[in-house]
């Protein structure tokens, strides 16, 4: 058996020892770049949840009997106070109705975890207006 002081052990030693190294360096970037686009799913898809609770709410309000685009624009603001966050950001509210069809579209962007990028939401309902029948 030789000694751990011997040229050739400590060759071998220092051989096993940086295996791997140059793995990690490579893998490492990739793994980070993975769990970052998840959580920025995960960003997208509760802006995107929070964006079509934002239209349906401003619908109900265009769709009732008495409802109107002003009621709309109100229920949406305070759907989306309601929700609070700064998850859904720089919202726009579009709503129409007509005589017998309403519609809200509401878009915004979700937050991004890379500056500088730019991730659009968005969610568009519509509905029958609620019409009094005889």
């Amino acid at each position: 058996m030789t000694h751990p002081t011997c040229p050739r052990t400590r060759r071998q030693w220092e051989r096993r020892s940086d295996r791997g190294s140059a793995e990690a360096l490579f893998v490492l970037p990739v793994v980070f770049m993975m769990v970052l686009a998840v959580v920025q799913m995960g960003l997208w898809a509760h802006a995107q949840h929070r964006a079509q609770t934002v239209a349906s709410q401003a619908l109900s309000a265009a769709r009732a009997f008495d409802g109107t685009t002003t009621a709309a624009y109100e229920r949406a603001e305070q759907a989306h106070e309601q929700l609070g966050g700064s998850v859904l950001r720089q919202v726009r509210v579009e709503a129409e109705r007509g005589p017998e069809q309403a519609r809200v579209r509401v878009s915004g962007q979700a937050p991004s975890l890379l500056p500088g990028a730019r991730v659009p939401v968005s969610s568009q309902v519509s509905g029958p207006v609620e019409r009094l029948a005889p």
